[in-house]
């Protein structure tokens, strides 16, 4: 009976969702990263990625040559996940710290629940294990998070270097293993095997079809300002911008920064701007006032601010990474700030399918009913509470492989948020699939974040399935120019 009314008012995968009010009325500024967020990539680039590092591995770390016979998994990893250094496991990792049993994996073997619990004294991370500030392994750190869409390649050939050496039974240092396949994918974006790669076949790798000319060009009639900051090349942005967008495509933005080397450009004030020529060489003079129409290389946001007086909460900056891209910006600098998250159109098409609906109200409704007839201590009582546990956790299961096999949602573990999700929840004012999902928004709309219960206001379990408050913003909702 539920499961209709439900899906009468299903989510939007167009949708922009909001973490904190925000009117787009008090937006003057607005400011952009390149990667995944201007553009985006057709699935051949992660696989470009993964061959490039593995050949790497193999050439320049001396690697067996048999780790070859391992080609990228599209499907294998999630991004937000955790990777334990020294013990060389991959794993889902929630808001409070407690890693999702049956999500732990060595190589590409999951690691039974029994022995993650003996390794961990339990299924919770302490504080001083956990990566630090920007999700990296730092000294007293052991967990690495991944929260690039870029380190998607990277997991995947962690895993499956690990699995060579597992199953061959080849004695390895995992802190060296990390390194080197980190060295190895780092390297193919700074020795410019991706960029060139992307250069020479731009219709292989870039998608078209974001809308991000309409987006800027809506921008730019509503007489907005609007920037970029990358930490792509220069030459690299150039081709793309004029794929996508056009050969005028600077005409667009007031300021263009390249190789920003984001968070550092947030937090260094020692960096001068450098100006680039046509022909992508570096001059030297000083620069007094950033210029339309001209790029610019390194600098940092504080003499970027002292240059063009944008400050506070009338900038608006969109990225993909949590981190490097936003989380500086609300932090110490007031600006506001949008989050590009592309799995969210995917899992929001899923959230909205029958058999999910169904499965997932049956699941709320068998947790209700633990709850509340756990009371019951009789033996025919407890035989059936037993049967419901187990076909919970069965459900628990189902639920994870709608989206990942491996991992599940991006942004739930079975109950609580992802760890991923506490971060884009701190860091991001708003969050949408891409640039497009502004399209449907009038330059002046106000975003207002759905007063979602606490724990102790919450009605009973079965009240709140009637009344569905996790089922807006809804289809019909979305606010549309035409």
């Amino acid at each position: 009976e539920l499961v209709p009314s439900i899906m009468s008012n299903m989510l939007n995968p167009d949708a922009i969702f909001s973490n904190n009010e925000m009117s787009l009325s008090d937006i003057e500024i607005y400011g952009f990263d390149y990667d995944y967020t201007l553009v985006f990539y057709s699935k051949h680039l992660h696989t470009l990625i993964f061959n490039a590092a593995r050949d790497l591995l193999i050439n320049e770390h001396r690697y067996p040559a048999e780790i070859r016979k391992y080609d990228y998994d599209p499907n294998f990893a999630i991004r937000g996940l955790h990777y334990d250094v020294h013990r060389a496991l991959l794993m889902k990792i929630d808001a409070f710290h407690y890693i999702q049993l049956g999500t732990v994996y060595r190589g590409l073997s999951v690691v039974p629940d029994d022995e993650v619990i003996a390794m961990y004294d339990g299924s919770h991370v302490p504080l001083e294990q956990m990566s630090d500030f920007y999700g990296k392994s730092s000294q007293g750190n052991t967990m690495k998070q991944f929260m690039d869409i870029f380190s998607l390649p990277e997991m995947t050939l962690l895993s499956c270097v690990n699995e060579y050496f597992l199953k061959n039974n080849i004695d390895y240092e995992p802190v060296h293993l990390y390194k080197d396949v980190k060295d190895s994918i780092r390297d193919v974006h700074i020795k410019g095997i991706m960029y060139r790669a992307i250069e020479a076949d731009i219709e292989k790798y870039i998608c078209y079809a974001e809308q991000t000319r309409a987006v800027l060009a809506k921008l730019a009639d509503h007489g907005k300002k609007m920037f970029l900051i990358t930490n792509s090349p220069s030459s690299f942005v150039d081709k793309g911008m004029k794929f996508i967008v056009g050969k005028d495509w600077r005409d667009l933005f007031d300021v263009v920064i390249v190789q920003a080397d984001k968070p550092n450009f947030f937090n260094d004030k020692r960096r001068p701007f450098r100006k680039v020529n046509e022909r992508g060489v570096l001059l030297w003079d000083k620069i007094h006032k950033l210029q339309k129409g001209q790029i610019y290389k390194q600098g940092n946001l504080y003499e970027f601010l002292k240059l063009t007086g944008w400050r506070g909460s009338k900038v608006l900056y969109f990225g993909d990474h949590i981190y490097s891209d936003l989380a500086d910006l609300t932090l110490k600098h007031g600006w506001r700030t949008g989050a590009i998250i592309p799995e969210l159109r995917s899992e929001i098409k899923i959230m909205n399918t029958e058999k999910y609906i169904q499965t997932m109200t049956w699941l709320q409704t068998l947790t209700g009913l633990l709850e509340h007839m756990q009371v019951h201590r009789d033996p025919d009582s407890q035989m059936i509470l037993e049967e419901w546990k187990k076909e919970r956790k069965e459900l628990r299961e189902m639920n994870r492989n709608f989206f990942n096999a491996q991992f599940g949602s991006l942004f739930r573990t079975d109950e609580n948020p992802t760890y991923f999700l506490r971060r884009l929840s701190r860091f991001a004012d708003i969050y949408m699939a891409s640039l497009s999902c502004l399209l449907n928004y009038e330059p002046d709309y106000t975003f207002y974040p759905r007063r979602t219960p606490l724990q102790h206001e919450l009605p009973g379990w079965s009240d709140q399935l009637c009344t569905g408050t996790f089922r807006i913003p809804f289809l019909q909702e979305t606010v549309q120019i035409k």
